[in-house]
């Protein structure tokens, strides 16, 4: 009986536990260990979901990770970073549901001394001059807005039928992830200037934003197939979730059968999208390295709440402050790399 206890109270530990209600979870060592508190802007992003495990997973027989859903409110963030600073966590990760309102989180946490790291949604830059305790881990959005676009470049190049009207000229769609957000302004930019600087022609037939939601980006491509039908040559998404959707709402109007193709990119290369890619329904992605995010935002985490530099965390600082994980493309020449 005795040996039963004990194993049930190292699982109570060592597993996460979910509260009703609360969105939170809490996972990682046991006591004497330093505690981090994360909170991630909403649960069922599928990017996120993916860098909040490996944050957990980096955690195990380190550090104590509460981490908490933010439930894409920033009212609701603000109170979870409230609670950390009072529980006097050793450090907070933030992957903010507003990049604007990183500046008041950052000057909470220096009244509190509570070292901070955004990640995946960048500061503006005056705010990470605010302390010299804050650090945030991402990647360049522009990576992968280049990517996206040489991928769509380089197919349209080796497929004239393409070119449904036979203009010269792309017309795409652009479905992009949410107004403001640093790399949903930067993958869109950088697609259309990566295509146009591989010599080719676009002509944008229509862009909004589905909040890099699946579900979101469904009822927008049926709206856009409804208005413009056969004229779409190319659908430029800012994430995969959306990229998803557009297929979905695609293999309505007979796309991905009998032949009939209509590229679409995405960007993360989520599990999701590389089964995709080997089904022939998504053109391209681009992988947005969840687990060296998670990896990384743990490890400067850990460092800052145990008083080491984060200079020794093995990874490389840009302006003594940014850790920038890189992209890579992916297509269904190379996607079984990333399975």
């Amino acid at each position: 009986m005795k040996r039963v206890v004990v194993m049930f109270l190292v699982m109570a530990v060592l597993t996460t536990t979910v509260f009703a209600g609360g969105g939170q979870q809490t996972s990682g060592g046991g006591s004497g260990q330093p505690t981090i508190g994360v909170a991630i802007y909403k649960f069922d992003d599928t990017f996120m979901s993916y860098t909040r495990n490996a944050i957990e997973q980096n955690a195990q027989g380190k550090a104590v990770v509460t981490t908490v859903d933010s439930q894409n409110a920033q009212p609701t963030q603000n109170d979870q970073v409230d609670q950390f600073i009072t529980k006097k966590m050793n450090a907070i990760a933030i992957n903010p549901v507003d990049r604007t309102a990183a500046g008041a989180i950052i000057d909470k946490a220096k009244a509190g001394n509570v070292p901070v790291v955004f990640f995946n949604r960048e500061p503006f830059a005056d705010d990470m001059k605010k302390w010299d305790k804050v650090y945030y881990v991402g990647a360049k959005a522009e990576e992968s807005g280049t990517m996206q676009g040489e991928i769509v470049a380089e197919y349209w190049k080796a497929n004239p039928a393409a070119d449904k009207n036979g203009d010269g000229v792309i017309q795409y769609i652009m479905l992009k992830g949410e107004p403001g957000h640093q790399d949903a302004e930067l993958r869109t930019e950088f697609s259309i200037k990566a295509v146009t600087a591989a010599g080719l022609k676009v002509q944008l037939l229509a862009e909004d934003t589905a909040m890099w939601d699946r579900p979101r980006a469904v009822e927008k491509m049926d709206a856009f197939w409804a208005r413009f039908g056969d004229r779409i040559e190319v659908v430029f998404c800012n994430n995969d979730d959306m990229a998803l959707g557009v297929i979905e709402s695609l293999r309505k109007a007979g796309f991905f059968s009998g032949g009939k193709f209509l590229p679409v990119v995405g960007v993360d290369a989520t599990a999701p999208a590389l089964q995709a890619l080997a089904e022939g329904t998504l053109l391209g992605t681009v992988l947005n390295d969840a687990q060296n995010q998670g990896k990384a935002t743990f490890d400067i985490s850990y460092a800052l709440a145990t008083g080491t530099s984060p200079a020794a965390a093995g990874w490389t600082l840009t302006d003594g402050k940014y850790i920038w994980v890189p992209y890579q493309k992916v297509t269904k020449d190379n996607y079984k790399n990333f399975q």
